[in-house]
Formats: C-alpha cells, sequence, structure tokens
C-alpha cells in the first residue's frame, strides 16, 4: 500500500507542478507609456523663458582670414559670439574676436556679412554693423554697478561652435582685473562660474531678468577649457564705449603724455611707484613740468606714488584711475624728485591712436 500511495503522491506532484506552468505570452514592441511630469518648476519656467526671449537676439560670429607662413599659404576660420546692440543692425562683441580679414554674422535665418566699425582693444570690445537690419529685437541693458556676488547669471553664445548653447551659475566675485595683451588692465570685471568656453567670447551675461550685464570676454584654465571661473566686461563699460565706437570708430583714451619704466627696473632699483621714463612732448605732463630719466646722467625721473589720493605701485594702478576719471578732468598726483614730495595738477587728454 505504501507504494501505491507513494506513486499516487508523485502524480498528483506533477499535476500540480503542471497547473502552475505559466501559459505562453506573446511579446510586445509596445513602449511603455511616458508618466506625465507635471508642469515646470517656476525657476525652469522662468528660465526657459529667459533663453526664447534672448536667444534670437544673439548670434554667432565667424571670422576668416588668410595665414601665410614661409611653407604654405592656409585659411583660418574662427568663431565667437555677439548680440544685437540696437535696431540699425549693430553687433557688440569682442576685439579678439573680429581680428581678421573677413566677418560674418550668423543669424537663425542665414548668413549676414558685417562690418568692424569699431575696435577698442583697451577693454576688449569691438562693434560690427550687418549689411542689413535685423529681425530680432536688440538686447535689453541692465547695470553693473549693483551687481551682488551670489545673484544668478546666464551666458548664451556658440562654444566650440554650437551655437544657442545657454548655461548658468551665479555671479562668483566682483571688481576683477584682467589683464590683457596690451599691457593694459580691464578693471570691474565680473567673475563667474556659469560655463564659458572657447566660441562663448563677446556673448552676453544675463541676469535673472534677462538684462545684459556683462560681455563673456575670457576663462581661466590650465587646458583651455571651462573650469568654472570666467570673466565678463562689466556692461557699464560697455555702455560707456560702444557709442563712441559707432560714432568714431574708436573709444578715447584718457591720458597724460607719460611713458613708464618697467615694474621690474622699479623693483630692482627699490623703488615704489611708476617711474616715468620719458614725457612726450605737447603733453599734460610736459606742461605741467614732469621729468623722466636723464639718460645722460642717469638720473632717476619723477616718480608718481598716487593718483588723486589713491596709492600707485604699477602703471595700470595710473590708467585705471585715469580711465575712472575720463577725457578733460583734472587729477592729481603726488610725485617724488630726488627724496622730495609734491603734488601736481594736471588735466587728461585723449592719447589713444586715431
Amino acid at each position: 500500500m505504501a507504494v501505491k500511495y507513494r506513486g499516487f503522491a508523485l502524480l498528483l506532484a506533477a499535476a500540480l507542478l503542471s497547473a502552475c506552468e505559466p501559459a505562453a505570452i506573446e511579446p510586445s514592441s509596445a513602449a511603455p507609456a511616458p508618466v506625465a511630469r507635471g508642469p515646470l518648476t517656476e525657476r525652469e519656467a522662468d528660465t526657459v523663458a529667459l533663453f526664447e526671449r534672448a536667444a534670437p537676439s544673439v548670434v554667432q560670429v565667424v571670422s576668416r582670414s588668410t595665414v601665410v607662413t614661409p611653407f604654405n599659404t592656409g585659411e583660418q576660420v574662427g568663431s565667437g559670439t555677439g548680440f544685437i546692440w540696437d535696431d540699425e543692425g549693430y553687433i557688440v562683441t569682442n576685439n579678439h574676436v573680429v581680428e581678421a580679414q573677413e566677418i560674418a554674422v550668423r543669424l537663425s535665418d542665414g548668413d549676414v556679412r558685417a562690418t568692424v566699425i569699431g575696435r577698442a582693444p583697451q577693454y576688449d570690445i569691438a562693434v560690427l554693423r550687418m549689411a542689413r537690419k535685423p529681425d530680432a529685437p536688440p538686447l535689453a541693458l541692465g547695470t553693473s554697478a549693483d551687481l551682488k556676488v551670489g545673484q544668478s547669471v546666464f551666458a548664451i553664445g556658440n562654444p566650440f561652435g554650437l551655437d544657442q548653447t545657454l548655461t548658468s551659475g551665479i555671479v562668483s566675485a566682483l571688481a576683477r582685473r584682467l589683464p590683457l595683451e596690451n599691457g593694459r588692465e580691464i578693471t570691474g570685471v565680473i567673475q563667474t562660474d556659469a560655463a564659458i568656453n572657447p566660441g562663448n567670447s563677446g556673448g552676453p551675461l544675463l541676469d535673472s531678468a534677462g538684462r545684459v550685464i556683462g560681455v563673456n570676454t575670457a576663462i581661466y584654465s590650465p587646458s583651455g577649457a571651462n573650469a568654472g571661473v570666467g570673466f565678463a566686461v562689466p556692461i557699464d563699460t560697455v555702455r560707456r564705449v560702444v557709442p563712441d565706437l559707432i560714432r568714431n570708430g574708436r573709444a578715447p583714451t584718457p591720458g597724460i603724455g607719460i611713458i613708464a619704466a618697467s615694474e621690474t627696473d622699479a623693483a630692482r632699483l627699490g623703488v615704489e611707484g611708476v617711474i616715468i621714463f620719458r614725457v612726450a612732448s605737447g603733453t599734460p605732463a610736459a606742461r605741467a613740468g614732469l621729468r623722466g630719466v636723464d639718460l645722460d646722467s642717469n638720473e632717476l625721473g619723477d616718480v608718481i606714488t598716487a593718483i588723486n589720493g589713491k596709492k600707485v605701485e604699477r602703471l595700470v594702478d595710473v590708467t585705471n584711475e585715469l580711465d575712472r576719471a575720463g577725457i578733460g578732468k583734472t587729477v592729481e598726483l603726488t610725485v617724488q624728485r630726488r627724496g622730495e614730495t609734491r603734488q601736481v595738477s594736471l588735466a587728461t587728454e585723449d592719447i589713444g591712436p586715431r
């Protein structure tokens, strides 16, 4: 009997296992239905609206030059960014973006030939004029005077030729100094962590209201790509310079007519301040009686130690203060000569190239 029961149990187990086997399922090619995400957050919606409003007024600036070497002749093509300044077709960008023989502006509806009408290398700003008026409106301009570290900013540009790219970040620092290749500095520069890469140069830095607060001009990066430290020329400087570029093709450069000795020479001689190496004839410095180095006797020239009461250590300290003063304004120099200190008042003049 035990054998019979064992056989019955085995048959029953087999029947139960067979009953539990799943039925064959036909494969389906249908993807799972998407899950509704709901509305964008308020911040996302604001960012989307900002980009859609501003992007049509941001252009790609394409440059082309013929490069001649002892071995061959080739073509060099570059790319940067600019933005529409007004309804007349003027475009603002960086000066280093348009150092080329041929310039075109790439809009959403095609390429347009453009002409460089003004340059201000001392601020790395240039103005182009398109061959036709733009369909897109000019960007709204803000002010850089009331910026706060930590406020949101947005950059639109063409990094690596990838047009209409939006990045965001914050104002990381203010009042930075940006050295230029011509020996001058741009003062009051905005530092941001918004991603700025090659090709972003000349594009707008916007605040959360969509106003231009700066012109993206450089990055600090050992690799040449974004490292979280980007710089923009403050819009208050741009607003002062651009009208002169449109009217005259150049921006006035306030000066007094001196050539300074190198900082290395000053350090070697143990001099604190800016050594006047030469005074140009017919300039405010010459009329005020300032003296340069006497090459015959090797006697040191006048040394500028302060301007308008502010201590100076380098030539850029002087040029920055003259820029702040403007053309035709009186500045007061503190000057040392043969160990004696005196005050010299003189008016600035436009000493820029014409």
